[in-house]
């Protein structure tokens, strides 16, 4: 228990421990963590239940009716739906992206995976994601690695890497910049 309360703080993190001890006990972390993805998932791709989470006017009722219809055609159930619905009546819906970054930080600590975000400009083939996987496990001293890939074709070429708290900007854009500066610099 002390492992995972140096990993998660605040409001956000005290329901994601508790959602995540639950969870555990009951043997469902895998079910959960599905459920939650699938929910943040649903949130990213609609502007109506984003402004369901966010909207301070919306009373608590109206959230909890709203999730389960929501729950009802998305299939989520069980814990994670229950919890879901804990956290509108207690008008903490808001903070659901963080509960789920959290409980997601102490399914990985349990299971010794580190998570990468990395953008490049054009998408990765399967054996580049494999080879760079299998560069970020060495470099974490053989942790697996979980990555997740954006494309932003503003990078212009190179690689922009987030491996838990370090990152790596070899850009294209970055060095232009960094060339442009220093150019004025000297002229």
């Amino acid at each position: 228990m002390a492992k995972e309360q140096t990993i998660v703080t605040g409001m956000a993190g005290r329901y994601a421990t508790a959602l995540y001890e639950l969870a555990k006990e009951n043997g469902t972390i895998e079910e959960v963590a599905a459920a939650l993805r699938s929910f943040r998932d649903m949130a990213n791709e609609s502007e109506d239940l984003r402004r369901l989470i966010r909207s301070p006017v919306i009373p608590a009722e109206m959230q909890v009716k709203a999730l389960d219809a929501i729950f009802a055609k998305a299939g989520i159930s069980g814990s994670a739906a229950n919890f879901l619905k804990l956290v509108a009546s207690k008008r903490r819906l808001f903070a659901i992206d963080s509960m789920i970054r959290d409980f997601e930080k102490l399914r990985d600590a349990e299971r010794g995976v580190t998570r990468a975000e990395v953008t490049v400009a054009h998408p990765l083939s399967d054996e580049h994601t494999a080879d760079l996987r299998r560069t970020l496990r060495d470099v974490t001293g053989g942790k697996e690695v979980e990555v997740t890939t954006h494309v932003d074709a503003a990078i212009i070429g190179g690689i922009v890497m987030k491996l838990g708290s370090r990152m790596v900007d070899g850009s294209v854009r970055t060095k232009l910049n960094s060339i442009r500066t220093r150019m004025k610099e000297v002229g």
